[in-house]
């Protein structure tokens, strides 16, 4: 399932939204197509560290939530390099025998892939090389780990932007959701335009141009990923204000809106 063995070819051509968000985070994996493009994505908002720093604490959040609440599997889509704490970090804090599958198309994150697999020896920590568009490669390698018949949290954070609805964004979320029994939960969250329309129009004709989708989505698209599920409260919000009494706020979070929304929904 995990390819660990595969060799690793990682095109340093063009920025990956991995490496960038590594760069935006102060990590060292990323090359300088990724810092270049970073550069101008400060250029346009120089709250970008900061949002990417939100996204990551809203994982954290959410995550120690959902351990919380009695879940014990977690699916984590589009992964990223690894920054500590990362998700089985939080949920085996709470609860040591929490079982994540860990999944994105990245080779670099595929290099450090060890680095999530250093879990406690009651839980379980695996990773899938595989990408969303491909849900049916997720789920089959998802079930040798989970016991689907049990609830999994599906996380898909900072991850949806960056698939457009031709390559049927919400059919890929329906079928990954429809997998997975009652009790599961969904956690996303997603950048949006809402705020900043002429910033977010600017960053998506340069990823654009660099070969980098960008599908910024209004409150009402975000919100139909959650169809048919019982939003947790306080429901969709900007990111930092789900639930920011369980977790340190981050520096910079309240200079102005940060442009996306966060939230959490259960499968009935």
């Amino acid at each position: 399932m995990t390819g660990r063995n595969r060799s690793v070819e990682i095109d340093t051509t063009k920025p990956h939204p991995a490496r960038m968000y590594d760069w935006y985070l102060g990590g060292k994996d990323n090359y300088p197509v990724d810092e270049a493009m970073g550069q101008q994505m400060l250029a346009l908002d120089p709250r970008v560290p900061v949002m990417a720093r939100v996204n990551r604490a809203f994982m954290h959040r959410a995550t120690g939530w959902l351990a919380q609440q009695g879940v014990r599997q977690f699916l984590d889509i589009g992964t990223g390099i690894p920054t500590e704490p990362n998700l089985h970090q939080v949920a085996q804090r709470i609860a040591p025998d929490a079982r994540v599958v860990y999944c994105d198309n990245d080779p670099i994150v595929l290099a450090h892939a060890a680095a999530l697999l250093r879990g406690t020896d009651e839980g379980v920590t695996e990773y899938l090389q595989a990408d969303v568009r491909d849900p049916d490669a997720i789920i089959e390698g998802a079930k040798q780990v989970l016991d689907f018949g049990r609830p999994v949290a599906l996380s898909l954070v900072a991850l949806l932007h960056f698939v457009s609805d031709e390559d049927g964004a919400h059919e890929l979320v329906r079928r990954l959701l429809s997998e997975l029994p009652s009790g599961s939960y969904l956690v996303m969250s997603h950048a949006s335009a809402d705020f900043t329309p002429e910033e977010s129009k600017a960053a998506t004709e340069k990823l654009k141009a660099a070969g980098v989708t960008l599908a910024l989505r209004s409150r009402e698209e975000f919100s139909r990923f959650f169809d048919g599920l019982e939003l947790v409260e306080p429901g969709v919000a900007v990111p930092h204000h789900w639930h920011p009494e369980l977790g340190e706020p981050v520096p910079g979070q309240d200079d102005g809106v940060i442009p996306g929304y966060g939230a959490v929904g259960r499968k009935p």
